[in-house]
């Protein structure tokens, strides 16, 4: 009861500082952030919200974003929409109020601002592909704790009656992925999510293995999730196509019957075999790059991935990395790629000890800390090490040298992937998983964050700071953290998340997701 009546003070605090009920238009969550389409965005208090205990920062794209780190939002976004709803219940009408049309009509003026920024057709492709898998990422991670839970079971010989039922709670979500992403990708892309994830299913079919394409066999899995992805948004232009010529009365009958039978003829009879070649080329890629050049692929993946989340190009890696795990049972790429979020805890260390008389940041980087040990970097970069601009760059280079030593040992032979996308710090070490046993893989992991850790500080310690930067910082001055926060969030404009693999949004993940290393 006490954990509700938290949760419940929280949504409560923040309600008002967002512009109440009636200037909520749409609410929805991630792994760390709750995400608000507002009305009229002046009516927010930014440094009121930044300064209640709850809230870790805020970020700003197409919706508004409050960071409450994982777990906590999961429990304050229902109590949030309960208060609004009783807000809105409860409000009487007020004639002195702006009319619906107004508000909405000012905030639609802000929001085309703000997406000006973003709505490159890239970037609106890369929130697309985001928007389809991050709502899967919850599903992975549990699946894949069960899956490592099991394998460790198996390799130690205990509850062999038991373990054949954890094989299959962690197989079965993904033997149907395809389904899931056909699903997801058809609700995205405006058709029927139900035809998509119809026309997917083909895909994971077991008859399939009884049909010749190209000269060859197909196989059920054949394709997999991008094969799926390619698949529903053929059904949905199908679909979009058969509402305007099928004549009203016909419509339910006809437009399903064409849409499936269609697409799935060209899924079956194309886009399996090329997409699974495409797959298998990823994989295999994947395997080249880490086995030839590990040491100095670590070192670019590991120090290019916070740029590539300000950019809100990391969202391109999420189908990559679930296609290796679909693959090869792990993907080797996001076990580098979280170093980014050890060389930020490291810049972050050293910030505290150069700004000794800077109460301000150092208390934000003492709060900001063990979130970022456990993957949630949002605090670090929009409070700390973006906003002081030189702590970043060599927050940069912890990650590369952390990538670097990981890329190494995957060099050497000793693989080291992730069952799932989405954590990364210590909270990524459940996930874990090799070719060489949990022993060697888990050491390699720990490595490569000591590695981040240690080339994050010292570079920070010794090149991130520049006399001016430290004459300006380097003193009481209160003020400091809520204000830095404020422009880090605004200069980046991505709204996005910089864990290696979470979008951050299942709606509108333009840049990031997050700073979430």
């Amino acid at each position: 009861m006490a954990t509700e009546d938290k949760n419940r003070a929280t949504a409560a605090a923040l309600l008002p500082l967002v512009g109440g009920a009636a200037n909520v238009g749409s609410i929805a969550h991630c792994m760390t952030r709750l995400r608000l389409g507002l009305h009229d965005r002046s009516l927010v208090d930014d440094e009121a919200l930044k300064a209640l205990p709850a809230v870790m920062g805020v970020v700003e794209d197409d919706t508004y974003q409050i960071v409450l780190g994982p777990g906590a939002v999961a429990r304050v976004t229902p109590e949030f929409e309960r208060l609004v709803e009783e807000e809105r219940a409860a409000a009487p009408a007020d004639a002195t109020a702006p009319a619906s049309g107004e508000l909405a009509d000012r905030g639609a003026a802000i929001k085309a601002q703000q997406k000006a920024r973003n709505a490159t057709p890239f970037k609106l492709f890369l929130r697309r592909i985001a928007n389809i898998f991050v709502p899967l990422i919850p599903a992975l991670i549990g699946c894949g704790i069960i899956a490592g839970l099991n394998g460790l079971l198996v390799n130690l010989g205990l509850l062999p009656s038991v373990t054949p039922a954890l094989a299959a709670m962690a197989s079965g979500f993904m033997a149907l992925i395809a389904v899931f992403v056909g699903y997801n990708t058809a609700k995205e892309f405006g058709g029927t999510p139900i035809l998509g994830g119809a026309v997917a299913a083909i895909i994971v079919f077991p008859g399939v293995a009884d049909i010749d394409a190209f000269g060859q066999t197909l196989s059920p899995g054949q394709g997999g999730v991008l094969g799926a992805l390619g698949a529903a948004v053929l059904a949905v232009y199908v679909e979009k196509w058969c509402r305007r010529w099928v004549p009203e009365a016909l419509d339910v009958l006809v437009t399903p019957t064409l849409t499936v039978l269609i697409s799935g003829l060209v899924t079956i009879f194309g886009l399996m075999y090329v997409a699974g070649e495409v797959s298998s080329a990823i994989g295999t890629f994947a395997d080249w790059l880490l086995s030839t050049g590990g040491a100095g692929a670590g070192f670019v993946l590991g120090g290019l991935f916070l740029p590539l989340v300000m950019l809100g190009l990391h969202q391109a890696l999420i189908p990559i990395h679930t296609t290796l795990i679909e693959q090869q049972g792990y993907t080797v790429l996001l076990p580098i790629l979280a170093m980014a979020g050890a060389g930020q805890v490291g810049a972050a260390a050293a910030v505290y000890l150069r700004l000794p008389r800077n109460e301000s940041i150092r208390r934000t980087v003492r709060s900001a800390l063990p979130a970022g040990l456990l993957g949630v970097g949002e605090p670090l970069i929009y409070g700390v090490s973006l906003p002081l601009g030189r702590p970043f760059v060599t927050a940069c280079v912890g990650g590369a040298f952390g990538g670097a030593f990981v890329g190494l040992f995957n060099q050497l032979g000793d693989a080291v992937g992730s069952t799932a996308i989405g954590p990364s710090g210590w909270a990524l070490f459940p996930l874990l998983d090799g070719n060489r046993g949990l022993g060697t893989t888990v050491a390699v992991y720990a490595g490569g964050l000591v590695a981040g850790y240690i080339a994050g500080f010292v570079a920070t310690y010794f090149f991130g700071f520049s006399k001016s930067l430290l004459e300006e910082f380097n003193v009481s001055q209160e003020p400091a953290p809520s204000t830095v926060a404020a422009s880090g969030s605004r200069t980046t404009g991505t709204g996005g998340s910089d864990r290696p693999g979470d979008s951050g949004d299942p709606g509108d993940s333009g840049a990031k997701e997050p700073a979430e290393v």
